[in-house]
């Protein structure tokens, strides 16, 4: 069930954030080609109630693609490691890669992107940390491990993750992520890393992460360049879970929830995330998109973003009781 359309209301920006920093790019649709690519048509404002925003600076046509983003962290999920390339998560068949001891790259610019933090994981033995995410259904860890080691390479800084907005963590939730910290420090420590190089890496660096990514990762869902990818995908998703890996990005971070959004995110063949218009969005219209699947009820929508992102859904959809 597709969701109704509706005229946006949205909150009078406040205060200009900067956005030169980020990843992204767009094409110009009204204009000459150039060799580099345009500013994308958005900047992210604050808003009176929800925070950060990201609002169009000139009218946006549907389907056109407003922006594209690298992500700051990814990996790939614990049932498609061995499908999928251990960097861009680009669907891959073991044997047509490049292979790096249990790694899968699709090429070698892969391979190459990944060696600083690679340099430092393949050092270590993640078994137990790794059977530990597994028997508890975990994946963030997964991508916080990923962090630790791009730090530890100096491929990011330990802070690369804070102007994100963090999840409020009690102290049983620190509590019970202090055996996972302990089996990624512990791997390290083993592994030959130096008190200097781990300086960093203690539980409120690992708590506060964590905390980031819980309500800033994306859930990474190929849509496949072929009928036999789509295929494959949906079977996949009846047999286990559908997404290939998790990632964090910045700007898409910045992106508010509406249950009836008029831009949406897609990932057609790896990781590099892709923000549509759904519709035509005017000058100064805030762009959202859908955390979650807005074909549910209104009631089972506003659970799911309660206890799962920490707000209660106001959008109008919700308000009118759709």
């Amino acid at each position: 069930m597709l969701p109704l359309l509706r005229t946006k209301q949205f909150f009078p920006p406040k205060k200009l954030i900067q956005t030169t920093h980020f990843f992204f790019s767009t094409n110009n649709h009204h204009g000459p080609k150039t060799n580099h690519p345009s500013p994308p048509p958005i900047q992210v404002l604050l808003t009176e109630s929800a925070g950060r925003g990201v609002f169009a600076t000139r009218k946006i046509e549907p389907g056109e693609l407003i922006h594209t983003a690298k992500p700051i962290v990814s990996h790939p999920s614990l049932a498609s490691v061995d499908k999928v390339c251990y960097f861009c998560l680009k669907s891959v068949v073991k044997g047509s890669g490049f292979e790096c001891r249990e790694a899968l790259f699709c090429s070698e610019e892969c391979r190459e992107e990944a060696k600083g933090f690679y340099e430092v994981e393949k050092k270590a033995d993640w078994s137990a940390f790794v059977a530990h995410c597994r028997i508890r259904g975990l994946k963030y860890p997964l991508l916080a491990k990923r962090l630790a080691c791009m730090v530890i390479s100096g491929v990011t800084s330990a802070g690369s993750l804070d102007i994100l907005q963090p999840e409020r963590l009690s102290a049983e939730m620190i509590s019970q992520m202090e055996e996972e910290f302990g089996l990624l420090r512990g791997a390290l420590e083993d592994s030959g890393m130096t008190d200097e190089q781990l300086a960093f890496l203690n539980i409120e660096w690992y708590a506060g992460v964590l905390a980031r990514i819980r309500i800033n990762a994306f859930r990474i869902e190929l849509a496949g360049g072929s009928y036999e990818d789509l295929l494959a995908s949906a079977i996949a998703s009846v047999e286990s879970e559908a997404a290939v890996g998790n990632a964090v990005y910045m700007l898409p971070s910045f992106y508010n929830h509406d249950c009836d959004p008029n831009t949406h995110i897609i990932w057609l063949q790896n990781v590099e995330a892709r923000l549509k218009a759904l519709r035509e969005i005017e000058a100064g219209e805030e762009l959202r998109i859908c955390y979650i699947d807005a074909s549910m009820d209104r009631d089972a929508r506003r659970n799911l973003l309660l206890n799962g992102f920490g707000f209660e859904c106001r959008c109008p959809r919700c308000m009118s009781n759709d």
